[in-house]
């Protein structure tokens, strides 16, 4: 995590330009901290198989935390979210503008495929992290994740199509990062699919654990606008917090079982994550 700080830190967008505030603009956000969930699974994977490609792998990793948190500053908007508080700081549209905080957005999701451009690895690794990333990231979905949530606002779902939302709004990013580091060190086809099908499980375990902190935890103590979701399909809305905590318990143990059947490297490269998040919910 310290590695990671210091190259995040070292690697900060910055331009020579006469824009007043443009470059403290990038930044903020990104120096605001975060859980660096994404990045850390990323190189947690690397790190168990290949750990002389550690450094490689920095900026990768770098370009899932940047597009990351290019969705946060976009869900904060008046159109979307209408948010004032993210990482326990203004958010942009509030700290500067609304024009700001889209343009900050716009700039680092392409600033990640930048430094995925850059990195210290063969050019058809980069080219498949590419592909990982903008699908997962964008269109296919991050994006149409998104795009549901805001449509089928005030218009209750069930169950399984809030499921396949969240999957696409959160889990696939979480996924595609443990997927992105198994490319990177070179794991075959059936344990890459393996590791991707965890993650999927592991970002819908997230986005229901958000959805229960949301629910129970003050704007300070979740350092970000809470109890905004009324509207939306959240696991809350839809089964109720009891629900929610079944829900997550059901999938924390089924993460749990199949975590206990990785080999001994990833096991104990992945376990400080786990540990942490695994029943964060409780």
């Amino acid at each position: 995590m310290q590695r990671f700080e210091a190259y995040l830190k070292a690697n900060l967008p910055k331009v020579e330009t006469f824009h007043p505030y443009y470059n403290n603009a990038l930044s903020a956000m990104l120096l605001a901290g975060g859980k660096r969930f994404r990045p850390m699974l990323l190189l947690s994977v690397v790190k168990a198989y290949e750990p002389l490609l550690f450094e490689s792998a920095l900026a990768p990793a770098l370009a899932i935390e940047f597009l990351h948190t290019y969705s946060l500053i976009h869900d904060d908007l008046p159109a979307m979210d209408d948010a004032p508080l993210r990482r326990g700081f203004e958010t942009l549209h509030v700290k500067y503008d609304e024009a700001t905080a889209i343009l900050v957005g716009d700039a680092l999701n392409s600033e990640a495929f930048y430094h995925i451009s850059r990195a210290s690895l063969r050019d058809d690794i980069k080219i498949k992290l590419v592909e990982l990333l903008s699908r997962d990231g964008g269109t296919y979905g991050m994006v149409l994740g998104q795009s549901i949530d805001l449509f089928f606002e005030n218009h209750p779902l069930s169950l399984e199509e809030v499921k396949v939302l969240h999957i696409n709004k959160t889990a696939k990013l979480i996924a595609t990062s443990l997927l992105m580091g198994a490319v990177i060190v070179g794991m075959d086809r059936e344990k890459q699919d393996m590791l991707y099908k965890f993650g999927i499980d592991l970002g819908l375990l997230f986005q229901i654990q958000d959805d229960i902190i949301d629910h129970t935890q003050s704007d300070e103590e979740a350092g970000k606008t809470t109890k905004n979701d009324n509207d939306k399909n959240s696991f809350i809305n839809i089964i109720g917090l009891d629900g929610s905590k079944e829900e997550a318990d059901s999938l924390a143990n089924d993460l749990q079982k199949r975590f206990d059947m990785f080999d001994e490297p990833l096991k104990e490269a992945l376990n400080p994550i786990m540990t942490k998040y695994l029943y964060r919910h409780r």
